[in-house]
């Protein structure tokens, strides 16, 4: 499942995010959503969320 729908993405899911500073490689990191910073229903990069990490990034696919 993507990223660009802020219903499918809740806190504790498990998803791969892209990192600002890895936008032009595309690499990836996976992590649990702590908050999710996007307030729009819908982004076309994907949702913003903050992960238990710390990192905040764009959700490109949700693993659960």
């Amino acid at each position: 499942m993507d990223g660009t729908s802020r219903s499918s993405i809740k806190p504790g899911i498990k998803v791969s995010i892209v990192l600002k500073e890895d936008q032009r490689s595309g690499r990836r990191t996976l992590g649990i959503v702590r908050d999710i910073l996007t307030n729009s229903r819908t982004h076309p990069h994907g949702i913003k969320v903050r992960l238990e990490s710390g990192e905040v990034g764009r959700v490109q696919e949700i693993l659960e």
